[in-house]
């Protein structure tokens, strides 16, 4: 694998919706530009297997925006 492409869900998809829901976040060691603001996981998939690069979807946070900051 010569890079890594970093991916997400969208926050604001609604079952049965007809969007795609995934959105590229970041690149890193490959030469790709992205035209295109949401993708569907099919098309990351072709993507990542014509630039040989590995999916990596993003963990999700979690809602306290202070991790450090005790109750």
């Amino acid at each position: 694998m010569s890079g890594k492409i970093f991916y997400r869900e969208r926050r604001k998809v609604k079952d049965g919706e007809k969007k795609p829901r995934f959105r590229i976040v970041a690149v890193s060691d490959c030469n790709l530009k992205v035209y295109s603001d949401h993708l569907r996981l099919c098309e990351l998939d072709h993507i990542a297997e014509e630039t040989k690069t590995e999916l990596i979807c993003l963990r999700k946070g979690t809602k306290n925006k202070n991790p450090d900051k005790e109750k």
